[in-house]
Formats: structure tokens, sequence, C-alpha cells
């Protein structure tokens, strides 16, 4: 949607793939012609581009028209997001997951540009997120979940009970295959049969915040999903695009409770007041942000989205 220079950095890091895809789709939301222009008759083999009007624009909607595009004989789907640039090998880590998990309903790969990483042995560091002989720097809202009861009981990709786990950003660049709940939709894949019986949520208008999650939370409750941290890709995060802060707030807010019922349909008292509290909690932190970072406007701005988000969720939760 918008983005024709990083589609071509994208698409120049398929061309150098092995093995090389059956088939590549465009599906382009945008409402100018500049993408078309550049791709419709594109040079690139197996492309095939396709525009789409309004009643087809939408991430989770694009992704369903994009399915329906896909040959019959085609055995594995990837979806990348169009700000994403593959390092070499990465269909070939994904599909040899496949192979050695055949009951895979879907593999994610591993966004290595994003977080640096150390090797370390020991958690002795209270300023660090320790996991499988790695750190990363703890940031300052999971240190105050830590001191207030409300962190993470379970490990990354995996949805505590409470809601507001840690995201497969949280894996460490181990080379290892993990097992996980969740995949990131920009850097994931799945057997096309799933994809068939599976539709994504159209729930999740135009950005649609966590519909990856989502997705990947109903299809992990049929079979087992993997990141593996060998299939590595940059992710550069293309500001075209996105929606105004105060609306990304209130989708932080509003997705972010529907897609933990949809891991947890009924959770128990406890759980819902930790979800209540914890929600609270980063939005005071994004308010605290608006006072100690440069970007002072915008995290006000998401600071009122969260909270106009989570009073409606009093009066219309979502459905």
């Amino acid at each position: 949607y918008m983005r024709p220079e990083p589609l071509a950095n994208l698409l120049a890091s398929v061309k150098d793939q092995v093995p090389y895809p059956d088939e590549i789709h465009i599906v382009d939301g945008s409402t100018d012609g500049v993408t078309e222009l550049r791709f419709r008759e594109s040079e690139i083999k197996n492309l095939q581009y396709h525009k789409v009007g309004d009643n087809d624009r939408g991430l989770t909607k694009q992704r369903n028209f994009g399915i329906n595009q896909v040959s019959e004989t085609i055995d594995i789907v990837f979806f990348l997001d169009d700000d994403t640039i593959l390092k070499p090998r990465y269909f070939e880590h994904i599909l040899q997951t496949y192979q050695k998990y055949p009951k895979a309903l879907g593999v994610g790969g591993y966004i290595d540009n994003e977080v640096a990483w150390q090797k370390a042995e020991f958690d002795t560091n209270p300023n660090y997120y320790y996991f499988d002989g790695y750190r990363r720097k703890e940031g300052s809202r999971f240190k105050l979940r830590r001191k207030l009861g409300l962190a993470p009981d379970t490990p990354p990709g995996v949805l505590p009970k409470f809601g507001h786990g840690r995201s497969t950003s949280f894996l460490p660049p181990s080379g290892k295959i993990y097992e996980v709940k969740q995949l990131m939709g920009g850097v994931s894949s799945f057997p096309l049969h799933v994809l068939k019986a599976n539709k994504f949520s159209e729930y999740f208008e135009g950005y649609g915040l966590y519909e990856d999650a989502d997705y990947t939370f109903r299809i992990s409750k049929l079979g087992p999903l993997y990141i593996n941290t060998s299939a590595t890709l940059e992710h550069h995060h293309a500001a075209s695009g996105r929606p105004n802060q105060y609306r990304y707030g209130k989708m932080v807010t509003r997705n972010g409770w529907y897609v933990w019922r949809v891991m947890y349909p009924d959770p128990s008292l406890k759980n819902k007041i930790k979800w209540y509290l914890t929600s609270l909690l980063l939005a005071l932190v994004r308010l605290s942000n608006s006072l100690n970072t440069s970007k002072r406007q915008e995290a006000f701005t998401e600071f009122l989205g969260r909270m106009v988000g989570l009073f409606s969720l009093f009066v219309s939760k979502p459905k």
C-alpha cells in the first residue's frame, strides 16, 4: 500500500533466493497508480500484479484476495510485508522447517536488524531480558510490569492468560527453531490448504493491527507453529501507509482485547483484572513518553487513543 520503493527493494532480494518462488503475487491497495505503473509490466520472473478496489482494500482483505489467486499446485504460501528485505536462503530455511516438522501449520522467519542481542549464560542483570543463552536490553515497561507483578509468565510468542505477552522479537538469534503460538504476519508462511480453510478476519479493517495474532492464535489451536531463527530478513518500517497515532493507540487497546479473547474466550476474573491493569499501565507509560522523549506529540496522541479505546470497552466490546 503506497510503498513502491520499499517493494522494489523486497523484490530485488526475492530475485536472489534459492529456491526461487513458483509464483509471486503483488496485491496492491494503493490509491494512486505509481506502484501499478512500476510492476504491472515487470520483467521479474513469475510475478503477477493485482490492483484491488475499495471492496478488497485493507491488509486482511488483500491477504484473502491474494490467497484466492494462488494456484492449487502450490504447497507453501509466504507472506512478506512490502518493507522487508530477505537475507540469502530465507525460503530454503523455512521449507526445511516444514520438512523437519511435517505437521507444522505455519512457519515464521526472523527479523535480525531491530534488536541487539548478546550471548550471556547467567541471568544476573535486571536491566536485561535473558532467554536461551542470550540477552537483550529490557524496556522500561517490562521492568515496571515486573515490579508490579504484571510481567509475562510465558515464553516469547506464547500469550499469557492475561494477555500482553512478549512477541517473537524476544526470541534470540540462536539459529534454532522454536515452537510458538503466534507469528508475525509479514514474515510468515502457511500451507495452502490451511489458508484455504481458514481466512484472515476482516474485522481488522485498513492497517489491521494484530490481525496476524488473531489468525495465528486460531491456527495454533489446530496444530503447531514454529519460528526458524535461521530464516533471516530485515524490516525497515516504512512510514507511509500507517495510521495516525490516535487511531493506532485506539487499535492497540481494542484490537489487543479482541485477540486476547480469541486465544482465551473465557478468562478468569483475576486474568481480566490483570489485562485491564496492564493496559492502563502501558497507556500511562506512553503518557510519560510525552514528557521524556523527542516525539512528545506522537506519544501524547497515542496515549489519548489508548485511553479512549480502553474506556470504550466498557460501552461496546469488539465482536
